[in-house]
């Protein structure tokens, strides 16, 4: 798998998530350091890895599903980043992001391990989106080319209305 950095080639740790595989489990932390497991989510879920909710296409792209998150009831959209918790928290706040979690892998990088997008050059998560099924089967997955694509809204969004 090829992942860019503004252009420039990175190496990603970790193993890439293919369609119709399980959920690989993982281990991150809530807003008030708290552990989160795979076991711990329930339902439809989105995994959104981004890079840093404070950078542009990462506010963008949070901001636009917190607005779709409130069209699909038995789906929970998830944003998982590198960013300490007590940050992700504030910039929810900041910007009335309230219609999606988000959880930190800062600690172990686990689920950036387990999902191949851990970025070794730069320490931080590389962009894609999971969707797993009620039953943790992973019935989507994209990775950006480059940490500053967007992902693919359209397609996302017509897997959570099937």
């Amino acid at each position: 798998m090829n992942i860019t950095v503004n252009g420039e080639k990175v190496t990603i740790r970790g193993a890439e998530v293919r369609v119709g595989q399980e959920a690989p489990d993982f281990v991150l932390s809530d807003n008030d350091l708290k552990p989160v497991t795979l076991k711990d989510t329930k339902g439809k879920r989105v995994f959104l890895t981004v890079p840093s909710l404070d950078t542009p296409v990462c506010d963008m792209e949070v901001k636009r599903f917190n607005e779709e998150a409130t069209k699909f009831k038995d789906t929970t959209i998830y944003v998982v980043s590198v960013d300490l918790p007590f940050a992700q928290a504030r910039w929810c706040g900041a910007a009335d992001v309230e219609n999606v979690i988000t959880l930190s892998d800062y600690k172990d990088r686990v689920f950036g391990e387990n999902y191949g997008v851990y970025i070794e050059e730069v320490g931080f998560l590389a962009r894609a989106v999971f969707v797993v099924d009620e039953n943790n089967k992973v019935i989507y997955v994209e990775y950006c080319k480059d940490v500053s694509d967007h992902p693919n809204y359209d397609k996302v969004l017509e897997v959570l209305a099937k």
